[in-house]
């Protein structure tokens, strides 16, 4: 592949990640919205790990954060997407 097709796969690629975090992130507030069957150290684990997902999307980090959002979805029992 030439260096230039390189360059557009890796940015379409990054930006494609940076508009699939709002998406994580809405999914688990509706989830925590509708009161998940969640213990309550679960429950922290699944805010905590929201928190951090947006803080990594925020700093452009965005592998990090759907790794971190998915995380939280598996403890909700969200579907990964």
């Amino acid at each position: 592949m030439k260096p230039a097709y390189w360059l557009i796969a890796l940015l379409f690629s990054t930006s494609a990640l940076a508009f699939h975090c709002p998406i994580d992130m809405k999914q688990i507030d509706d989830a925590l919205a509708a009161g998940p069957a969640l213990n309550a150290e679960q429950l922290a684990e699944v805010k905590a790990l929201r928190a951090e997902g947006e803080t990594l999307h925020k700093a452009g980090r965005h592998q990090e954060s759907v790794d971190t959002l998915d995380r939280a979805k598996a403890l909700l029992g969200i579907d990964k997407t």
